[in-house]
């Protein structure tokens, strides 16, 4: 009967430990083993004027990249710097001037090494698609004869746009002229929307806005010499927590497919 016993409680034992084992084998292979993506939101910090080609290219990149969804987040490069400086959630941030970047750089919220010079543009006068007199120059904002009213630039402390025009009058001696009639705007696409309106009499806006919208015409371009060197940055913002992420949708706007898309909205890929 003693040996009995003890054969019965040994097989017991024994199977309690086959199944704690495999019980254990089971839980490391869950941990270790099934490596499951989960799906990631990439929040991208982008100029306006932006706006049009990136929504063209990005369900190509989502397409590409399954389980990487982008949401992005537009504004004027001043703000959208003001905005990661002060913790707001970005992954990736595409100014439309070198002097945001290069401010988040020195403060540590981009790292050098993940910025890249992406786009150039152009900066022109627009007026209503409907204008009678078009002005061809600088100068002609300030005559009388052409009906030039209101002219809408943006800010020029937080929109490049802005900033951009304010040197290029200032080059010839027209700011201070031509100050009483400007409207200020919190982005470059404001100032489309003001011209497309009827708000203002012309605009100062990039290349790549004009050539968004039927509603107004290229009145003539600004001379590249009059100003700095319109450039748009791009850079992974160093906090991001879906860096993999951030560098597929980096790697992929430098691409040929993103390239052509930025090409056919007015931009020049820089090199």
């Amino acid at each position: 009967m003693l040996l009995l016993i003890a054969v019965l409680l040994v097989a017991c034992g024994g199977g309690t430990g086959s199944e704690d084992a495999a019980g254990t084998a089971t839980a490391d292979a869950a941990a270790n083993g099934a490596e499951t993506t989960e799906p990631v939101t990439l929040i991208v910090s982008a100029a306006a004027s932006l706006r049009d080609s990136l929504e063209s290219l990005t369900p190509q990149f989502e397409q590409e990249n399954p389980g990487i969804t982008v949401t992005y987040n537009y504004g004027a490069s001043g703000s959208l710097q003001k905005q990661i400086e002060q913790g707001a959630p970005a992954d990736v941030f595409l100014s439309a001037g070198q002097k945001q970047m290069d401010a988040l750089i020195e403060s540590g919220h981009i790292e050098a090494e993940q910025s890249l010079n992406l786009l150039k543009n152009s900066l022109v006068v627009i007026v209503p698609a409907d204008a009678k007199v078009v002005p061809e120059s600088l100068n002609l904002l300030e005559d009388a004869d052409t009906g030039i009213g209101m002219i809408a630039v943006g800010e020029p402390e937080v929109v490049p746009a802005g900033m951009y025009a304010k040197e290029s009058l200032e080059h010839e001696q027209l700011w201070d002229k031509l100050y009483s009639k400007m409207v200020f705007t919190k982005d470059v696409t404001q100032v489309l929307t003001y011209i497309e309106s009827g708000n203002a009499d012309a605009g100062f806006v990039y290349l790549s806005d004009a050539k968004s919208s039927t509603k107004v015409k290229t009145a003539f371009a600004i001379d590249d010499s009059y100003h700095r060197p319109i450039v748009y940055p791009a850079g992974m913002v160093a906090e991001t927590k879906h860096r993999e992420a951030a560098q597929a949708f980096m790697q992929f706007i430098r691409g040929t497919a993103a390239s052509d898309i930025f090409t056919e909205h007015g931009f020049t890929v820089a090199e």
